[in-house]
């Protein structure tokens, strides 16, 4: 018996109310996988952006500020 199987089954022994509470869920469930995978995407785009700026030379130093705020 496959997965979606046993899921259904066990989903139709529920009362009506509590099949409505585990969709509510099962929806969370969508919403939470599809924002990770949106997180997951940016910061895989930030660190492609990223990738070897640090053996780039230095462009400016403290010498070049004109206004210091402390």
């Amino acid at each position: 018996m496959t997965l979606d199987e046993k899921i259904h089954q066990y989903t139709q022994k529920l009362p009506y109310s509590f099949q409505e509470e585990l969709f509510d869920f099962v929806q969370y469930l969508l919403m939470k996988a599809e924002q990770q995978e949106k997180q997951d995407w940016a910061s895989l785009s930030l660190s492609s952006a990223m990738c070897d700026m640090e053996d780039e030379p230095d462009l400016y130093s403290l010498s070049d500020l004109r206004i210091i705020f402390a």
